[in-house]
């Protein structure tokens, strides 16, 4: 695990990078569901009644994608507020980039019906962020 997070720059760049790819998550796991649940360009009129009609992975996909909209304006500003109060860099990226790694296999759980997995998951990836606002907070005590 500690050869994986050496491939992480101490950058500010890489925070922000995390931040970009967890907000296009939800966008993927939407495009997923369509492509599970065969979406045709004639739905697109309504996609939200398609991916409601869907079942099984596809409709899975569907949640997992509102799930990751649900869980990331948390993810968002736990990053903003950690750089804001000086958290350390480094940190900070290895802990954002933990979220996003832990939500990626979240999807995969969701998807293929790991509910257990799953929910772990989710609960480690909540940690990610709720452990960037405690640093904050100990930062600003």
């Amino acid at each position: 695990m500690s050869a994986l997070f050496s491939l992480i720059p101490d950058t500010i760049a890489a925070a922000i990078w995390a931040m970009v790819v967890a907000s296009l998550l939800p966008l993927f796991m939407a495009m997923l569901a369509k492509v599970l649940g065969g979406f045709h360009l004639a739905d697109n009129a309504h996609p939200r009644d398609f991916l409601q009609r869907t079942t099984g992975a596809a409709s899975r996909a569907n949640a997992a994608q509102q799930n990751s909209y649900e869980t990331l304006p948390i993810f968002l500003a736990a990053v903003l507020v950690a750089m804001l109060f000086f958290v350390p860099q480094p940190v900070i990226n290895k802990l954002a980039w933990l979220y996003v790694i832990i939500r990626m296999g979240y999807c995969v759980a969701y998807i293929t019906n790991l509910a257990l997995f799953r929910s772990i998951l989710w609960v480690l990836s909540m940690a990610c962020s709720l452990m960037l606002f405690y640093l904050a907070i100990r930062i600003s005590a």
